[in-house]
């Protein structure tokens, strides 16, 4: 017998805490996945109930196929699976750290990408099954200055659009959540220091909490906000050109 679980990554801070948290009071027996496991062993104690957590460097090769083993190890199935651990890194291409870039490029894709792989197939022979990708609404247009992670957004956006399709009339279902600026732990880590995008942030709650509702219904991609959904939107309306220009002020701290 196996017992089904709501596996989020990256699950020790920001969004990824509070979709353990609004997950938990939905009734959902978690299985929680991060580096830092002391944190994860505090949001256990936080939250109470059936709960089981692994540490895990998704951007490591081969961990997102260890965590599934270790889950299977466990009893546990994924019937519904948050890839939301990925991270940022601001300044000039050329001055980013090679190595920190490739390091973002395999959580952010690599480790997304296997994980939807890993958990599809049992998915299917159920017949049920969700899975929320997180992106950003920077998938929707280059990002100078943080030109590796607006990248790796806008292959999430694509792959969950594609997904979504695939598997229609299969009963998974696959959404693709795309927040603006988040007040999360994600700035520091990404080491934009002010700037617009940092007093645009909005809170976690409302994006996970929109989130989980556009998953539940279905919907193939969620941008949480107005002001979101029109900024999302705006490369069709004002020229690629006009849009890099803005995209670079907007990220000058």
């Amino acid at each position: 017998m196996t017992r089904p679980v709501t596996l989020v990554t990256g699950a020790s801070a920001g969004l990824g805490a509070e979709f353990a948290r609004q997950c938990a009071r939905r009734g959902e027996r978690l299985a929680l996945a991060a580096r830092r496991r002391d944190r994860l062993e505090a949001l256990q104690r936080t939250l109470g109930g059936d709960i089981h957590i692994f540490e895990a460097d998704l951007a490591r090769p081969g961990a997102a196929t260890s965590l599934i083993e270790q889950l299977a190890a466990e009893g546990l199935e994924v019937a519904t699976l948050v890839n939301n651990a990925g991270f940022g890194l601001s300044g000039r291409f050329e001055a980013q750290h090679p190595a920190r870039q490739a390091e973002m490029i395999d959580l952010n894709v690599r480790a997304l990408t296997e994980l939807c792989r890993a958990v599809l197939p049992a998915m299917r022979a159920r017949g049920s099954g969700a899975i929320l990708n997180v992106a950003s609404t920077a998938a929707f247009q280059p990002g100078p200055n943080m030109a590796v992670y607006y990248a790796t957004k806008a292959y999430v956006l694509s792959l969950t659009e594609a997904l979504h399709e695939e598997l229609k009339g299969s009963g998974i279902r696959v959404t693709v959540l795309c927040p603006g600026p988040t007040e999360t732990e994600f700035f520091d880590v990404a080491q934009v220091r002010g700037g617009p995008l940092r007093r645009m942030a909005g809170d976690a709650a409302s994006v996970v909490r929109e989130g989980l509702a556009g998953l539940d219904r279905g919907r193939a991609i969620v941008i949480p906000g107005r002001r979101n959904k029109v900024g999302a939107q705006a490369h069709r309306f004002v020229p690629r050109a006009a849009m890099r220009r803005f995209m670079a002020r907007l990220k000058a701290d």
